[in-house]
């Protein structure tokens, strides 16, 4: 039987490791941030300047995980049957609309809603409702899932779906911190208001 899924690849163990790490590490940097200010203090007292550096900094790990990603599926074999014209179209539409939620998330979010500015102290006025969020609650997660995917289905590479699958389970996992964390945020703001008001 043909093999699906090369184990004996480092890359394949390398890009997983990338995956998992990107979000574990924003979330405990932002979580220390949010207690301490410390990235605000090293940027003289800013939390914008603090933002755009921890911005710039996931956004480079993330480039570094697609690097990765890309090279773990170079050593992996192809599945002939995922190698015909109506996959390629359907993983050139999954990676292109994953890629639109992404980026309109970001352009609606803006950079410091994007990359945790609410951590920072930098909280927006309502919740976005528009577009992509009126698709669903976290469409950069679930963009890039879909674009993880896309891309796998294009190559035809079995791993690079399973390494998708665990995209999505590292992104569920990151929700069930981040969104009551943030909640909290949002709803200590709004209760400091309701009392300003009294």
């Amino acid at each position: 039987m043909e093999k699906l899924i090369d184990l004996t690849q480092p890359s394949l163990y390398i890009s997983l490791a990338s995956i998992a790490f990107n979000p574990v590490f924003w979330n405990i940097v932002a979580r220390f941030e949010y207690k301490n200010k410390v990235l605000t203090k090293i940027a003289g007292g800013s939390p914008y300047l603090g933002c755009y550096g921890l911005a710039a900094t996931i956004f480079s790990l993330g480039i570094i995980r697609d690097i990765l990603f890309e090279k773990a599926l170079r050593a992996q074999p192809s599945y002939p049957l995922l190698q015909t014209g109506a996959v390629k179209a359907a993983a050139a539409a999954f990676f292109i609309y994953g890629q639109v939620l992404v980026v309109s998330s970001m352009w609606a979010l803006g950079v410091t809603g994007t990359y945790l500015g609410d951590y920072f102290g930098i909280l927006m006025d309502e919740r976005v409702t528009g577009f992509p969020f009126n698709i669903t609650d976290n469409p950069m997660y679930w963009g890039s899932t879909l674009a993880f995917f896309g891309t796998s289905l294009w190559y035809g590479k079995p791993a690079g779906l399973a390494i998708s699958a665990f995209v999505f389970v590292m992104y569920k996992i990151a929700l069930l911190f981040e969104e009551p964390f943030t909640a909290a945020i949002y709803a200590k703001r709004d209760n400091a208001k309701k009392s300003k008001k009294r």
